[in-house]
Parts: C-alpha cells; structure tokens; sequence
C-alpha cells in the first residue's frame, strides 16, 4: 500500500497527481527546478516541498517526454523511491531512454488522458482524473512491485487502467490527442487576423473547435516534437481529405454541371464519414454519445443561473453526460446543453418545464445541431420564462 509518493514537476498534471493523493491520505513530496511553483502547489494542499529523508513509495515524473531518461536517472542516483513512473503524453521515447540511462526494472512509463487548455499548479484539480483512462507502458523489465504500486497511483486518483505497449500508445495519442491539438491550432491561427464583423458572429461552434488551442506552445512543441512521425502520418491522411474538400467545393462554386454534381456527392460523403467517426467517440465512462438526447435549456447571464438549473437536473436524478453552454453575445443570455440518456430526455424536459425553465424540445445528438422549438414553462409555474435570445429559437 503506497503511503509516500514523490511528484517531479509541479504544473498541471503533477499537481493534479499529487493533490489527488494527498486526498487519500498518501504523504506527498513535491519537487521542481521552479522552486515558486512547487510552493504554489503546496499551498493548494498537494503536499510539502523537498525531497524525503528516507525514499518514497512511489516517484511521479511530470516532466516533459524529452526529460524523462534523464530526470528518471538523476532520481534514482539520489535514491529518491522504490519505483518511478511518468506521466508524459509520449511513451516511445522517454521508454528507449530509460532502458538506456536508468534501472528499467523499477520504471513504468505512463499517461493519464486528462487534461485542460489552461496550465500552471494553478490549473490543478484532485478531480482532474477521475473515471479518465490512464495507459501504463510495461517492458520486459519492469518489476511486478512498479507495476502494482502504479496500478494503486491510478486507483487513487479514481482512474481507469489501460495496459498498452509503447508504440501503440502512441499511435494512438497521434490519432486521439496529438493531431486534434494541432489542426486545433491551424484553424485558430486562421483567426488571428479575424475581422470585427465576423468576430461578432463567432459562436459554440468556433469555440469548440479551437478551444484546445489555448494551450502551452512549448509544452506542446515538445510533445510534437517527441511523436513527429505517428502525428505526420495522421496528418498526411488528413491533408489528403482535405484536398478532395477543396476540389469539390471548388466544383460547387463553378458552373460547370457535372463538376457540382461531383463536388455534392464528395462533400456529402466526406460530412457522412465525420459523422460516423463521430460516433465512435465514448462518452463519459465510455458510453455512446449516439445514444444520448440533447435538451437545451435558456438561462439568463447572471450569477448563480446556471447552479440552480443543475441543482434541479440533480433533484431530477437524471445522469447527466455532458454539459456545455452558448452565450449570446447580443442578450444576456445563455443556452445550456445537457446531454442524458434519451429514453429520459422528454421526461426531463417535461419536469424542467414545470419548474419554469425556458426548454426546447430534446433531440438526438446525432441530429441537426439546430435547436428544437421552445416549450414554454407551464402553467402556474412560480419560475418567470427568460426571454429567447437572437438566434437561438
């Protein structure tokens, strides 16, 4: 049973780590070559900062993947633990350079699937984890006693476990996380020159789509930079579907007949095969997002709104999967979307009605992404309707 850990590197993903420990009562040590972000975290409540006196349990590496081998190497030359693991997004590297500069029997590699857009121990949450998959890398070499206390950091930061090679991993990463960043990236940067008219007309959708492009350039330099090749190869199927984007709307916009009759059946199939790999995407502890309903609920733009439409979805006691909001930006207003189950949509939508809430009919989420028509609070409802903002009926 792991009673003291050691986190290297208090951003983020280390603090998250360490705050999730502490939690569970694991005395956390916390080391960083920035000395004022390791006091940061610590005055979070993720644990005290310096080395132990004795080695730990367990030692965190929440550095990036090029610094793995060493910082792993200098570690156990200090005797800082009875096991290593990392928690880098990239496994093929920071795996080759452990087997090369370090004792690989008591190194696991590792990658826990969550994350933010924001960075810093400031951005740090014990719940950052939770119900996340989190991939463990073993070799040959690694120890039954790593492999286990690893096991028990994922459990206590209520993760799931998924046990992968290396090079799979990060494949994979390629595909799932890695590419989605950088063309998350390319269409930001087609922004930075955006004018003020169309500036007005940016909406949830342009959010969406770039929102994980707030993120760290040089962390993310260095994660591209570690898995260059899988990523390349993602983007280069890629840009080939968005050559044949281009030729069909290109024969969309001519005059030519059968050149738009071309172009049709080549956009259509290309929006058909995004919705089907869409659809492939797990929900929340994996369900499909496919058997969802999405119920939209108008809200005003003060505080407090939003806590006590979830407060009623809560007395409901419907699961909610996903919540995200739409502010208006010509009315103070804001349209809420939760995603549950559909066979309890309706209900839930009849019960929010009766509490006065403004809620428009639920639909699939594999539907149009226009909204439904409002249904209107119910009579003797003691909740006043907010008026339906531009756009949004």
């Amino acid at each position: 049973m792991i009673r003291t850990a050691a986190v290297v590197g208090t951003g983020l993903i280390g603090t998250s780590v360490a705050l999730a420990l502490t939690a569970r009562q694991v005395h956390v040590h916390l080391l960083d070559a920035d000395e004022s972000a390791a006091r940061t975290a610590a005055a979070l409540g993720a644990g005290t900062v310096g080395p132990p006196a004795a080695p730990v349990d367990i030692a965190v590496l929440a550095v990036p993947p090029g610094c793995v081998g060493e910082v792993l190497a200098a570690q156990q030359a200090r005797g800082l633990a009875r096991s290593y693991t990392d928690v880098a997004s990239v496994k093929g590297g920071p795996e080759r350079d452990a087997l090369r500069l370090a004792d690989p029997s008591c190194y696991i590699g590792g990658h826990p699937m969550a994350g933010r857009e924001l960075s810093g121990p400031l951005a740090a949450s014990a719940s950052l984890f939770e119900g996340r998959s989190w991939v463990l890398t073993p070799t040959q070499g690694t120890g039954t006693d790593t492999l286990n206390r690893a096991l028990e950091v994922v459990a206590l930061c209520a993760a799931v476990p998924v046990v992968m090679e290396s090079g799979a991993h990060d494949r994979a990463v390629a595909l799932v996380s890695h590419t989605p960043h950088l063309v998350a990236s390319l269409m930001a940067a087609r922004l930075e020159e955006m004018p003020d008219d169309a500036s007005r007309l940016a909406g949830q959708g342009l959010r969406d789509v770039t929102r994980i492009a707030g993120g760290d350039p040089g962390l993310w330099g260095d994660i591209l930079d570690a898995n260059a090749g899988a990523v390349a190869e993602v983007l280069e199927a890629l840009a080939a579907d968005l050559g044949a984007a281009v030729a069909a709307l290109r024969g969309l916009a001519g005059d030519d007949a059968d050149a738009r009759a071309e172009g049709t059946v080549r956009v259509a199939d290309l929006l058909g095969r995004g919705r089907r790999g869409r659809g492939r995407v797990p929900g929340k502890h994996g369900g499909n997002p496919a058997h969802c309903a999405a119920v939209h609920v108008l809200i005003g733009d003060q505080p407090g709104e939003l806590a006590r439409l979830l407060a009623t979805v809560a007395d409901l006691e419907v699961n909610v999967e996903e919540v995200s909001i739409d502010h208006s930006p010509a009315e103070r207003s804001g349209l809420v979307e939760l995603a549950v189950e559909a066979s309890a949509a309706v209900r839930m939508a009849r019960r929010l009605t009766e509490f006065g809430w403004a809620v428009q009919r639920p639909r699939s989420r594999a539907d149009s992404t226009a909204p439904g028509a409002v249904l209107p609070p119910a009579a003797g409802a003691d909740r006043p309707r907010v008026p339906l903002a531009a756009g949004t009926g």
